[in-house]
């Protein structure tokens, strides 16, 4: 399969690049071999990159791989993809016919918006860069599945920006892949793409091929192909040489120009050539025109402005008939301005040139013209639209439409870059409203929230309208919480909705009334972010009338109520009630901001069997429409709920699942939840020292201000200083914690259990007054709470603050009520605990039984660090047990064991890969290392090899026939 049509056209013969072509021979030879190469021609224009190219795309190097080759022009610098569209475009995977193809299974049929300018995924969110991206890479994957690929780009310094960060993305994941991707740039050319091209060499650093001008020896050999008959003087090579500088370009202008004058190589031709002096090809293309009827420099210059087009379009806007335009083509061509093979100009130097023919004003009213003749045959917005962003002022009232049109188009394919610019001109030249800046800041909330931010405010500044102020409000306060900045979006948002529910009253309009609720949990959702702001928040929240959850903003402000009433920690099951009725949606989905709060509270009402469905929605959601980040929220969350129901290695697997998308997405700067839930599992595996690095990996600015990340930061260091045998730093940090919960007014007992961690810290240092008063701040909160696990909480800080039989007796409470509770790994903890208490009172025979199930509980846990300790007191009181050994399946990575998990499930490499939103080769590589620590060799024996009591990996397939599906 190749597609080199585009990279052929009228050239002399290639001299002096023999070193060039061997290089990139060896690009492709490594290729082959699983070594994913870039390579960048540069060189000035006209010096013959294209022709480079032609010959190393069409020679012996490329036999046998898939070649792709797409020129990027200045006119479609604009639309977002073009580049790409310029690669794949004759594929022809966007016909009907062809969406069917084997090339787009799977998660490639995302790539189908990036394809076709007018085609949007219904299942993607407005604006998210991520489908796409992720598409076009299975694409390019489908590809190389078949054979080695080669993607070959011209002109890439007229490259869009969203083509070049699809490349950058390709080329991350492209590790053992069969890929050579070259790319052509003109050397100190202004580039559209700017910081893109930049960033790519930057993270690439790719083998720079420097194409310089021919020497005086390469242009004689050219003067002899041109003139075979007739060897050339010194003279005539050596004013050539110097008049060209080299340049095949006016190399081929001159020669041909010469030719056609029926002269010769020698003195007189020399002479010749001195009169023509410099800039050639501009000349020569002005002489063209001039000595032909307007009619044939009408095309030229429609040809110019449109690029290759059907006769009849170049037609209409030369003003001329078709039969005209084809004579008129063929003029050209045999001048040498048009290629041979195809109706477009030989090269856009001649383009610039025959554009140069025309006056300013006459060219804006050409581009007008061209925009309004594509509007007219249908073409897409965004064709319309690179006319439009060429002429000085697009203000009439239809460009303005136009541009709005294109703009959401770029915006639905994931091109917020191609989105932005539209905008841009529309505010550049249209009337100043907060509607425009509202759609802009939307468009750069993703790659420039900085900007967006900026641009609400002014938004703010344009409108009195209450309802337009909510609006933005709402917007801009969801920017803030995305940059850290939620104090300032609280604020802005609490005086808009003020200032909204004074003007409409007691009894609004239905619509009006959604507005209202969605501004009020939004304002919860970004006021509970962090504590400065969070007391304020619980104050409002008070005074709502919790709704029915009949709409998607009711359900989100349900949700919202329902976190804040655990944390509060007033009342279990009315939080359970409330998480309820925010998941019932009998007509429509439910969004990521009604599931994940609803699945917190859940999981603290000890109800994490509901939590893990809810969760398991929202990452099958991110999966179906590519939501990364909201995919590695809701892997945190899960993390966190395995922790609590005693699932060590779940919990681990889903953390460094959600690391490892961190790291790929470049995303880490304000993220902290798959750190933290990490570190706690770590510790649990009996590995502080890890989980202390893992901590130190955290790069949120102003941590300690946020009021859920901050108190399981400290409790997750806590944890690991103590089990390193740093008991004072650990009991500093867990009053910390206590004194950060209570100022923020946080009373909830198992959210942070920092006065559980302390009583069992301060008891085991013989501190029992301390210990105890420790654990009588828990105990109140608990009783309110009262579910299974506050309530054996509280039993357990008590029982380990009081020694004697009176502590025995609250531990066998903590020990009874946390076996009711999802808590298996504090269950085991409570047997160990009271199990030494029995040891220290006298009784170590039933010591010895609970210390015995205190190992096994903890093993299924896979807190192999408490399992340890267990068996160390169980020893010492005289019964026997086999040292706690870590199995191969602990040895596992928690990725490790997610792909082993999903394999053995029956899903192939590319299903898990796509799951997991990494690489086949990743997932290769996982497997490989499994085999390996479990002395296994096949896929068919992971099932029987993975714990018995690991939870049944979800099917993340969609359409999935079973395990005998194709790997």
């Amino acid at each position: 399969m190749t597609n080199r049509e585009r990279a052929t056209g009228p050239s002399l013969p290639l001299v002096g690049r023999e070193a060039h072509l061997g290089t990139l021979a060896a690009g492709a030879a490594a290729a082959r071999a699983g070594q994913p190469q870039l390579i960048v021609l540069d060189g000035p224009a006209g010096v013959g990159k294209t022709s480079l190219l032609r010959a190393a795309l069409d020679g012996g190097p490329c036999d046998g791989m898939t070649v792709l080759y797409g020129a990027c022009r200045a006119i479609d610098s604009g639309s977002g993809y073009s580049g790409v569209r310029a690669l794949f475009g004759p594929l022809n995977l966007t016909a009907r016919r062809s969406r069917a193809s084997s090339l787009l299974v799977g998660s490639a049929r995302r790539a189908l918006p990036a394809l076709a300018p007018d085609r949007v995924d219904g299942d993607t969110a407005s604006g998210a860069t991520y489908p796409a991206l992720n598409g076009l890479y299975w694409l390019a994957a489908n590809l190389m599945a078949d054979r080695p690929l080669v993607l070959a780009l011209d002109d890439v310094h007229w490259c869009d920006e969203r083509s070049l960060r699809w490349l950058d993305f390709l080329l991350r994941r492209a590790d053992g892949m069969p890929l050579l991707v070259v790319l052509a740039q003109r050397t100190a050319s202004e580039r559209t793409a700017g910081p893109a091209l930049t960033d790519l060499v930057a993270h690439h650093r790719p083998l720079v091929l420097r194409v310089p001008a021919l020497s005086a020896r390469d242009v004689e050999a050219l003067v002899r192909r041109a003139f075979p008959e007739t060897p050339p003087r010194p003279s005539f090579v050596d004013t050539l040489t110097a008049v060209t500088g080299g340049s095949p370009l006016e190399l081929q202008r001159i020669l041909h120009k010469l030719r056609t004058a029926g002269m010769s190589p020698d003195d007189t031709g020399a002479r010749r050539i001195t009169e023509l002096g410099g800039r050639v090809v501009a000349t020569s293309v002005r002489e063209v025109l001039d000595s032909q009827p307007a009619g044939v420099r009408e095309v030229a210059r429609a040809l110019a402005v449109l690029g290759p087009e059907r006769p009849e379009h170049l037609a209409a806007l030369a003003g001329v008939s078709a039969v005209r335009v084809e004579e008129a083509v063929d003029v050209l061509r045999r001048s040498a301005l048009v290629r041979p093979d195809r109706t477009e100009l030989a090269h856009d130097l001649v383009r610039a040139a025959v554009l140069s023919t025309v006056g300013s004003a006459a060219l804006a009213d050409l581009r007008t013209r061209a925009a309004q003749l594509l509007s007219d045959v249908g073409r897409s917005p965004e064709q319309i639209a690179g006319q439009l962003l060429l002429l000085p002022r697009a203000d009439q009232p239809w460009m303005t439409a136009v541009l709005l049109d294109a703009a959401a188009q770029a915006e639905q394919r994931g091109a917020p870059e191609a989105a932005a610019r539209y905008l841009e001109r529309v505010m550049e030249t249209g009337p100043d409203t907060p509607e425009i800046r509202m759609r802009l800041a939307g468009v750069l909330s993703e790659t420039d929230p900085a900007r967006s931010l900026t641009l609400l405010h002014e938004a703010l500044e344009l409108t009195g309208d209450v309802r337009t102020r909510a609006t933005v409000a709402t917007r801009l306060a969801l920017i803030c919480l995305r940059v850290q900045r939620s104090p300032e979006g609280a604020r802005i948002l609490t005086e808009a909705l003020d200032a909204l529910h004074t003007a409409l009253g007691t009894d609004p309009e239905p619509a009006d009334r959604e507005l209202l609720t969605l501004a009020e949990a939004t304002l919860l959702i970004v006021g509970a972010d962090e504590k400065s702001t969070l007391p304020a928040v619980r104050e409002r929240a008070a005074l709502l009338t919790p709704p029915p959850g009949d709409t998607p903003a009711q359900r989100q402000q349900l949700a919202m109520l329902t976190v804040l009433t655990a944390m509060d920690g007033r009342s279990a099951a009315e939080s359970v009630r409330q998480a309820r009725r925010a998941l019932r949606s009998p007509d429509a989905a439910l969004g990521a901001w009604s599931l994940l709060p609803a699945s917190l509270a859940l999981s603290l009402a000890d109800e994490t069997g509901e939590a893990l469905d809810a969760l398991e929605t929202v990452l099958r959601d991110s999966r179906r429409t590519a939501a990364v980040w909201t995919y590695v929220l809701a892997l945190s969350t899960r993390s966190f709920v395995h922790l609590d129901q005693g699932g060590v290695p779940q919990a681990l697997a889903d953390a460094h699942t959600a690391l490892g998308l961190l790291e790929e997405g470049n995303w880490g700067e304000g993220a902290a939840l798959p750190q933290i839930a990490c570190a706690l599992a770590l510790t649990e595996r009996g590995e502080p020292d890890r989980a202390e690095e893992v901590l130190g990996t955290i790069k949120r600015p102003r941590i300690e201000a946020f009021a859920w990340e901050y108190h399981w930061y400290l409790m997750a260091r806590a944890r690991a200083r103590y089990a390193r045998g740093d008991s004072e730093s650990a009991l500093e940090l867990l009053r910390t914690c206590g004194d950060s919960l209570a100022r923020a007014g946080l009373a909830n007992p198992v959210l942070a259990p920092w006065w559980l961690d302390a009583a069992c810290l301060l008891a085991e240092s013989g501190r029992f007054d301390e210990a105890r008063a420790a654990a009588g701040q828990g105990a109140g909160p608990a009783g309110r709470w009262g579910t299974p696990r506050a309530l054996g909480y509280a039993a357990l800080a008590r029982g380990v603050a009081t020694p004697g039989p009176e502590g025995i007796a609250g531990l066998r409470e903590a020990v009874r009520r946390l076996a009711a509770s999802p808590a298996r790994a504090d269950h085991a903890r409570a047997l160990l605990l009271l199990g030494r208490a029995l040891l220290a009172d006298g009784a170590p025979g039933e010591a010895r039984e609970h210390l015995r199930e205190a190992v096994a509980l903890a093993g299924r846990c896979g807190c192999l660090a408490l399992a340890r300790r267990a068996r160390e007191e169980l020893v010492g009181a005289g019964g026997r047990m086999r040292e706690v050994t870590v199995s191969p399946l602990d040895i596992l990575t928690g990725t490790e064991r997610t792909v082993a998990t999903l394999v053995a499930s029956g899903m192939t490499n590319r299903e898990v890969a796509e799951s997991l939103f990494v690489t086949v080769r990743t997932v290769e590589l996982h497997l490989t290392s499994t085999y390996r620590k479990l002395g296994i060799t096949r896929r068919a024996e992971l099932a029987g090899v993975l714990r018995e009591d690991t939870p049944p990996a979800p099917d993340l397939r969609e359409g999935h026939t079973g395990p005998d599906a194709a790997r």
